[in-house]
C-alpha cells in the first residue's frame, strides 16, 4: 500500500514538472512585448529635444482619435457642422466594441457629446458616429484622415478607421502624433480644454477621463490623449506647460498605465530642463480645411498626395500645379485708326496744337462738362427764369454752321504758315494766308484788335484807349424780383454802421435785399432725449460740460458747440457753427420774430446698442491692427460697427460698437468659427 502511494506522488511530481515547463509557452505574449518608442518636443518651437525609434511605424490605437476630433474641429470652423448638429447612429457605430458611450443604431445625438465621448472617454462607438456622419463610410473617412495627415506633415501615418483599433496598415509613429497633438493645441485653441477635463456629460451618460491619473499627478498637465490595444501597449501624447515653457511628448508601448505614467513624468522633466528660455514662439503653418471648398481642398491636398499603394485613393504620380507668374509680359500696342494705311501713320509727324486753341478747347470741354453736370435751380427763382430767357429762341439767329472736319481744321493751320501767293485764289488756304498778312489799318484806333496788332507787331499802341463803356443792362432781367425768404429766417438789416467784421451795403428803392450774419441766439440748444444708446457706447464717448445725461455721439459735438458760443470767458473763440440765417428788407422797417433753432440728434442706435470686443493688447497699435484685420476679414457682418481702442486696466481693447443684436452674435460666431477671440456686448 505504501509503495503504491509512493508511485502516485512520483508520477503527480513528474506531471507538475512539465506543466509547469509547458505552461509559459502556452500563455499568451505579455503587454510588453509591444515595442518602445518615445519623443519630446518643444511645443513652442516645433524643436526635437530627444527621441528613441520615433519614426517607428507602430500601432497609434486610441490616440487615432485625435484626428478624428482634429476633422470635426475642421468641419465646424468651416461652418459645415455646429455642435447643436444631430447625428443619426449608424449601425457599424452601435456595432464597435468596448470602449463604448452605449449607442444605439438609428439614436439621435449632437455633436458635442459625440466630441464630449470621443475625447474623454475615448468611446469607439463615438467616433465611429462622427466619422460616418462626416464622410459617410469608414474608408472615406479613413482616406480623409491620411490627406489631413500628409497635410500637416505626419509622413509615416497612415489610417484605416475612426478609432484606432488594430486593423492591417493602420500605423502611425511617435513623432507624427506629437505633431497631431502639436496642431490641435495651435489651430484649435477654442476646443483644446476638452482634453484637460476630468469629467463630462456626455448626453446619455457622464464620462471620466482616461487620462485623470496624469493631470492629477503632473504639475502643469492639460492633456492631450491616451490609448490601448494589445498590439500596441499603452500609448500616451501628453502636454504641460510651466512658466514660458510648453512641452509635448509621445510615448509608445509602455506596459501597463502607472508604468506609462511614471515614464511620461520622467520624459516631461527632462523635456524642461533641456528647452531654452525666452524662445520665440513659432506656430505651425496654418493647413486649409478639408471636405468642402475646392480651393481650400487643393490647398491641403496638392503637395501631400499619398503614395502609399494600400490606401484608398492612392495615386501612382502626383502632378503639382502652379499658378504663379513667371514674367511680366509687356502689353500689346493699340490698333492703328480704322481705314489709315500703315505707312501713312508710321511716317506721319505728329500735329502741332498751338497753345491758345489748345487753352480754347479745353475750356470748352470744361464748361460743357460743367453745364451738363449743373443741377437745375428750383423753380421760381431767378436763376430757373435767366435759364429760361437764355433758353428762349433769338429772332434773328445765325445761320447754322457747317460741320467741319477736324482733318480739314488741321490742313488749313499747316496751310497759315504758308506764303499766301502758293495757294490758289479763292480757296481756304488763301484766305487763311490773307487773314494772317492783313495788317491793322483796317481795325479801328483804340480798339481791341488794333491794340493786338501793334502789340504783335512789337510797337506800342498809337493812343491810349478809350474806356469800355459799361453794357447796357437787360431790361428783362432787370424787371424780376427774387422770391422772399420765410420771414422766420430774415429779419431786415440796419444801415447803421457795422462792426469792422460786418459787410454793410446800401440798400436803394427797389434793389434786391441784402443778407448779413447774425449772432446766436443766446438761449441753450434742446437736445434730442436717448434712451436706447448702449451704455457700453456712452462710456466711450466724453460728455460736454455741464450736462449730466446721456449723449450720443453727435449731440456731444452739437453740445460742444454750444458751450463754445455761450461762455463768456473765451470771448476769442471761433465762430459759432449753428447760426440763424436772417434778411434785411428795405420795404419794411420792422423786424421779423426770430424762431429758436432746434437741433435735433436723431438716436445714432436705432436697435444697434450691441457690439463685439475682439481682445485686449498691450499698445494701441497692436488694438487698431487687430480692429483692421478683423474688419477686413468679416466685413460682412462689421462694415457697419464703429472701431473703437479704449485702455483699461494697463491694456488697450479693441471693440466694434452701433451693430444690432443679431450682427453682432454672427460676427462673434463666425469670427470664433475662425479662432478669433470675441465677446458680444449689449445694453444693460
Amino acid at each position: 500500500m505504501a509503495s503504491l502511494i509512493g508511485r502516485v506522488i512520483r508520477t503527480l511530481t513528474l506531471f507538475g514538472a512539465l506543466f509547469a515547463l509547458i505552461l509559459p509557452a502556452l500563455a499568451p505574449a505579455p503587454a510588453h512585448a509591444a515595442p518602445f518608442a518615445a519623443i519630446i518636443l518643444d511645443a513652442r518651437t516645433g524643436e526635437e529635444l530627444w527621441s528613441q525609434n520615433a519614426d517607428t511605424k507602430l500601432h497609434p490605437a486610441s490616440l487615432t482619435k485625435m484626428m478624428t476630433l482634429y476633422i470635426t474641429f475642421q468641419e465646424i470652423q468651416a461652418g459645415r457642422m455646429s455642435l447643436d448638429t444631430v447625428v443619426t447612429v449608424t449601425k457599424r457605430a452601435a456595432a464597435q466594441p468596448p470602449s463604448r458611450l452605449g449607442l444605439k443604431a438609428g439614436q439621435k445625438i449632437k455633436v458635442r457629446y459625440l466630441i464630449r465621448a470621443a475625447a474623454i472617454k475615448s468611446a469607439n462607438d463615438a467616433a465611429t458616429a462622427l466619422g460616418d456622419h462626416i464622410a459617410g463610410s469608414e474608408a472615406a473617412f479613413a482616406s480623409r484622415m491620411t490627406r489631413t495627415a500628409r497635410a500637416l506633415g505626419m509622413k509615416n501615418t497612415t489610417f484605416k478607421n475612426a478609432h484606432g483599433l488594430t486593423a492591417p496598415g493602420h500605423l502611425s509613429t511617435a513623432r507624427d502624433m506629437t505633431l497631431l497633438g502639436r496642431h490641435l493645441f495651435y489651430d484649435f485653441p477654442q476646443f483644446y480644454n476638452i482634453f484637460s477635463r476630468r469629467t463630462a456629460d456626455a448626453g446619455i451618460a457622464k464620462v471620466v477621463n482616461t487620462n485623470s491619473r496624469f493631470l492629477d499627478g503632473y504639475e502643469g498637465a492639460d492633456g492631450i490623449k491616451t490609448g490601448y490595444t494589445v498590439p500596441a501597449g499603452f500609448n500616451l501624447t501628453a502636454s504641460a506647460k510651466r512658466g514660458d515653457k510648453r512641452i509635448i511628448a509621445t510615448i509608445f508601448g509602455g506596459t501597463s498605465t502607472a508604468q506609462r505614467n511614471a515614464k511620461m513624468v520622467e520624459l516631461m522633466n527632462k523635456g524642461f530642463s533641456l528647452a531654452r528660455n525666452g524662445v520665440r514662439e513659432k506656430r505651425p503653418a496654418a493647413v486649409g480645411i478639408q471636405g468642402g471648398d475646392a480651393a481650400a481642398d487643393l490647398m491641403a491636398e496638392a503637395p501631400t498626395a499619398i503614395d502609399t499603394p494600400d490606401v484608398p485613393g492612392g495615386a501612382g504620380k502626383t502632378i503639382r500645379v502652379s499658378g504663379a507668374m513667371t514674367s511680366s509680359p509687356r502689353p500689346k500696342a493699340r490698333p492703328a485708326r480704322v481705314g489709315a494705311p500703315s505707312a501713312l501713320i508710321a511716317e506721319a509727324a505728329p500735329v502741332v496744337v498751338p497753345d491758345a486753341l489748345s487753352a480754347a478747347i479745353a475750356e470748352g470741354v470744361e464748361s460743357a462738362l460743367a453745364e451738363a453736370t449743373a443741377v437745375p435751380p428750383p423753380p421760381g427763382t431767378l436763376e430757373a427764369q435767366a435759364v429760361e430767357l437764355a433758353a428762349a429762341p433769338v429772332a434773328a439767329a445765325p445761320a447754322e454752321l457747317p460741320m467741319v472736319d477736324p482733318e480739314s481744321v488741321e490742313a488749313a493751320l499747316a496751310a497759315a504758315a504758308a506764303p499766301a501767293a502758293e495757294a490758289p485764289a479763292g480757296t481756304l488756304e488763301a484766305q487763311a494766308a490773307a487773314m494772317a498778312t492783313a495788317t491793322p489799318a483796317a481795325a479801328a484806333p483804340g480798339s481791341l484788335e488794333a491794340q493786338a496788332a501793334a502789340l504783335a507787331a512789337g510797337g506800342a499802341p498809337a493812343e491810349t484807349p478809350a474806356p469800355v463803356e459799361t453794357p447796357a443792362q437787360d431790361m428783362a432781367l432787370a424787371g424780376i424780383r427774387p422770391m422772399p425768404r420765410p420771414d422766420s429766417l430774415t429779419r431786415p438789416a440796419t444801415v447803421a454802421e457795422a462792426p469792422p467784421e460786418t459787410l454793410t451795403a446800401e440798400v436803394a428803392p427797389g434793389a434786391a435785399p441784402v443778407y448779413e450774419t447774425v449772432a446766436p441766439a443766446t438761449e441753450p440748444v434742446q437736445l434730442a432725449e436717448i434712451s436706447d444708446i448702449a451704455p457700453d457706447v456712452m462710456s466711450e464717448l466724453p460728455a460736454p460740460t455741464g450736462y449730466e445725461g446721456t449723449l450720443t455721439a453727435v449731440e456731444t459735438v452739437v453740445a460742444d458747440a454750444q458751450t463754445m458760443v455761450t461762455e463768456p470767458e473765451a470771448p476769442a473763440r471761433r465762430a459759432p457753427i449753428f447760426e440763424p440765417v436772417r434778411m434785411a428788407s428795405a420795404d419794411t422797417g420792422t423786424e421779423a420774430p426770430v424762431e429758436d433753432l432746434v437741433v435735433v440728434s436723431k438716436s445714432t442706435s436705432g436697435g444697434r446698442g450691441f457690439g463685439v470686443a475682439v481682445g485686449a493688447y498691450n499698445s494701441e497699435y497692436e488694438a487698431s491692427r487687430a480692429l483692421l484685420r478683423t474688419g477686413l476679414t468679416e466685413s460682412a457682418t462689421l462694415d457697419q460697427g464703429l472701431r473703437k481702442v479704449t485702455q483699461k486696466g494697463g491694456k488697450y481693447r479693441a471693440s466694434f460698437l452701433g451693430l444690432t443684436e443679431e450682427q453682432a452674435e454672427l460676427a462673434c460666431r463666425r469670427l470664433r468659427a475662425r479662432g478669433t477671440v470675441c465677446e458680444t456686448m449689449g445694453p444693460a
